[in-house]
């Protein structure tokens, strides 16, 4: 059965193959190109399943229908009848899946004419895309191109297979509300006024946790949803106000279990979508051990050229800028970069910039070749320092390496706040490792190396607000070897700023928080979740929320504790990243149908607009001007 069978069409025109030569159709499309050759006229038609090329010529088309082709224009619609031929030999067109056949018409219907498009849907191979707000302003239009339509097919193929997937190990999809209750936390909320109960809002989700925690409670055991969130927040290329997340929530489990759920899901996914087969388990990493061998929380595992720290070695040796650091505390840290040292002056120099636009003073480096070492800091390495140097970093004839002098706070005196990672060394060296791991050709687009990294701070300090929040969410549990310093300290709120019980309140305490990590991305964060009613109030206590406001903000959440919670945790994949990094696409919005610019605008429509004052009364809203 063709399923694209319909009153206007026998079948697709991108699904017609060499089997269907001597057959007769009728095809209905979109006009991609026109070709007049004199006495031929040749179209390629465009519908969802691909183009194939029509063939209007004297003798067998009749002359009004090949008239009337000669009037037709780019993205007119149509519909045509005729038969399937076989291409001649010199005539085929291996770019096409259709390519080995075209349609000789003899009959056409125009249902209906296009005006000449403000942006071009038919490209050549190299034809610059017009401005991206204009493509946006004209989205429909801009959703005919191969590469946005291929884009939206690959994330309908990734949203079955991950519900089929899911539907397998047992879990049931179950849809939570969009209108929700605020609980304010991390990001600001999307706000929506209720008519019927004046000067009192809605919500929209920036998650499914409360719901999805409920359901626990409520004895559903395993529960999914490809939920739809939304954060009122800046935008960048790989943020949007509203996204898709692929959200789960287990029953009796602890981190294995949770794992061991996401790891063959994503298997699922790139074996649908990619034909590769994941290794499995992933890796564990701990938040500090990354910090430690990367510098950051999400390290592109592709490749190698984990940090070293050298300070005591290289302090031996007399250079100004080492010995600097006995007085600062700071520490030299640096990678060593295989066949690095083959980079050109220019591109070693460069180093220093990309360190500075990091946040640190600037690069060193110092390479390896037949003659011994060079660079800057090479002539003060005696014979004796420079082999115990190489020795030390791994330093083979024709490598790299490259230090940062800095504080590396992340992994120092246990700090291991994001606010400190942020304004730490490690974010420079991080930058570093990943450029140079671009220019050596080794984040190879081709590897698929994911990990899962565990342990995240409890709390972090938010600097704007001069307070301490929750790293994850307040839900999360802390780790078991520090529940009960967490409450020792914060029996009575957060300890006063600046004692050594602050210190170790900010920055000590560890959560049972978790993040996915695919080549250097962020693809997921989880939790095991807080099931015990009175460590979750003291940890409501911990982050300055009062008993009351605890009530108030969360009470519908406590109050289902007291009937019998499961231990129980969770995660959520972004699910848009997934399909871009499945597709490889440059940003979010080619794999979203109708995406909002980076002003958080929806230039096609016209979105948000004003509303008039009749329309605001009823929902007993007054604005005023800022």
């Amino acid at each position: 059965m063709n399923d694209f069978a319909t009153t206007y069409r026998t079948a697709q025109a991108g699904a017609l193959r060499a089997s269907a030569a001597g057959s007769r159709v009728r095809l209905a499309g979109w006009i991609h190109r026109r070709r007049d050759l004199g006495g031929l006229v040749f179209i390629d038609l465009r519908d969802r399943g691909g183009r194939v090329q029509l063939a209007f010529e004297p003798g067998t088309t009749p002359p009004d229908v090949l008239a009337r082709a000669r009037e037709l224009g780019p993205e007119w619609v149509i519909g045509v009848a005729g038969l399937v031929r076989q291409r001649p030999a010199g005539n085929l067109n291996p770019e096409l899946p259709t390519g080995e056949v075209e349609v000789v018409v003899d009959a056409l219907q125009v249902f209906s004419a296009s005006d000449t498009p403000p942006i071009p849907v038919a490209r050549g191979g190299d034809d610059e895309l017009p401005a991206e707000d204009l493509r946006l302003r004209y989205r429909y239009l801009d959703l005919r191109r191969d590469e946005l339509q291929h884009g939206l097919h690959v994330r309908h193929r990734a949203m079955q297979c991950v519900r089929r997937h899911l539907t397998s190990e047992g879990f049931w999809e179950i849809d939570t509300p969009m209108l929700t209750r605020r609980t304010p936390e991390g990001a600001r909320d999307y706000l929506v006024p209720s008519r019927v109960h004046p000067g009192e809002f809605y919500a929209l989700p920036q998650s499914p946790q409360l719901y999805k925690q409920l359901l626990m409670v409520s004895g559903y055991d395993r529960y999914f949803q490809i939920a739809r969130c939304l954060r009122d927040e800046d935008l960048r290329a790989d943020r949007q106000p509203e996204f898709t997340q692929i959200d789960a929530e287990l029953s009796f489990v602890a981190e294995e279990d949770v794992f061991g759920v996401g790891e063959r899901t994503m298997a699922a996914l790139w074996r649908e979508i990619l034909g590769v087969e994941l290794s499995l388990p992933f890796p564990r990493l701990s938040y500090a051990e990354a910090l430690a061998r990367y510098g950051t929380d999400k390290p592109d595992l592709r490749f190698g050229m984990e940090f070293q720290d050298l300070t005591a070695l290289l302090c031996e040796a007399d250079f100004r800028l080492f010995a600097a650091t006995r007085e600062s505390g700071e520490q030299i840290r640096g990678i060593t970069v295989p066949g690095g040292a083959a980079l050109s002056r220019r591109e070693l120099d460069e180093l220093a910039a990309i360190a500075r636009a990091a946040g640190a003073a600037g690069a060193l480096w110092v390479k390896r070749g037949p003659d011994g070492l060079s660079g800057p800091f090479a002539k003060a390495l005696d014979e004796g320092l420079a082999g115990r140097f190489c020795a030390a970093a791994g330093l083979a004839d024709g490598d790299l390496f490259v230090a940062v002098i800095g504080h590396f706070r992340g992994a120092a005196a246990g700090d291991l706040s994001r606010a400190a990672v942020l304004g730490g060394a490690e974010v420079a060296l991080d930058a570093l490792r990943r450029h140079l791991g671009t220019r050596l050709g080794l984040r190879r687009p081709d590897a698929h190396a994911w990990a899962w990294v565990t342990g995240f701070p409890l709390f972090e300090w938010e600097p704007e607000a001069e307070r301490v929040v929750a790293a994850h969410h307040p839900f999360t549990m802390p780790h078991p070897d520090d529940v009960a310093r967490l409450l020792e300290l914060t029996s009575g709120g957060p300890p006063p700023a600046g004692t050594a019980a602050f210190a170790l309140y900010r920055e000590g305490l560890r959560s049972r928080a978790y993040d996915a990590v695919y080549n250097g991305n962020e693809l997921a964060s989880g939790s095991i979740r807080i099931h015990d009613p009175a460590l979750q109030r003291a940890v409501f206590r911990a982050l300055g929320i009062p008993e009351s406001e605890a009530e108030r903000r969360f009470g519908f959440l406590l109050e289902a504790f007291r009937f019998g919670v499961p231990p129980h945790g969770g995660f959520a994949f972004g699910f848009d990243r997934l399909v871009m990094l499945l597709v490889g696409a440059p940003s979010l919005r080619d794999v979203i149908a109708f995406p909002k610019t980076t002003a958080a605008r929806a230039l096609f429509e016209g979105a948000p607009s004003t509303v008039a004052d009749d329309e605001l009364r009823e929902l007993h809203i007054r604005t005023t001007s800022a």
